[in-house]
């Protein structure tokens, strides 16, 4: 069998696997969110997926609803203290191995970006499209957000030439450590990370 129809074989498994092991604690951070966020206690978004189709990314929400009048605007200021705790231990992520069961991603691939990302991208950065989007990917365990887009879409090209059921697997074990060690959660002075602008023509990222 060639590699794709393995490794999407083993998202199925996988992921199939660890939510049904997982959903006791989905239940427990679920009824923390509900009471620390109110509801919904999910977080729902529109993503860009292999061939750029759009698809629902589902997750743990970790912000608080946008008030103005409260000054909750930016992701810094609506980012809790209880949200930052499932970020850095990634178990928001959790209710997103159901988009890699339903087929919309995989395991290890680029993770996917906002779908107002997709006009800016350079031929070269779009190329992270030509695979299924990941939980972890190689730019995750290469610094995650602590490192530049460009230096993260360079990893994801990278990715897409050089993916293997090896590469995969040693993807997987890095991100296990990149968890336990909360590495690249957040860029400097960022909720997360800056918002992607394009690529100037000197190769440097515009903000």
């Amino acid at each position: 069998m060639p590699y794709d129809g393995v490794k999407r074989a083993l998202d199925v498994v996988g992921a199939g696997t660890v939510l049904l092991l997982s959903l006791p604690v989905q239940l427990v951070v679920g009824i923390a969110v509900a009471g620390a966020l109110g509801r919904p206690v999910l977080f729902r978004q529109e993503r860009p997926g292999l061939d750029s189709r759009v698809f629902t990314l589902v997750k743990f929400r970790t912000m608080k609803d946008v008030d103005i009048a409260r000054g909750l605007v930016s992701d810094e200021q609506r980012l809790t203290r209880f949200g930052r705790i499932l970020r850095s231990t990634s178990l928001d992520e959790l209710p997103t191995l159901m988009n890699v069961v339903k087929g919309d991603m995989s395991l290890v691939g680029p993770r996917p970006l906002l779908t107002r990302y997709l006009a800016r991208y350079t031929p070269e950065q779009a190329r992270r499209h030509e695979v299924r989007p990941g939980v972890t990917g190689l730019a995750q365990v290469s610094g995650r957000n602590a490192i530049s887009w460009e230096a993260k879409f360079a990893l994801d090209a990278e990715y897409v030439d050089r993916r293997s059921l090896l590469l995969d697997l040693k993807i997987l074990l890095m991100t296990v450590s990149a968890v336990l060690k909360r590495d690249g959660i957040t860029a400097h002075e960022e909720a997360t990370t800056h918002e992607f602008m394009g690529t100037d023509s000197s190769g440097e990222g515009a903000r």
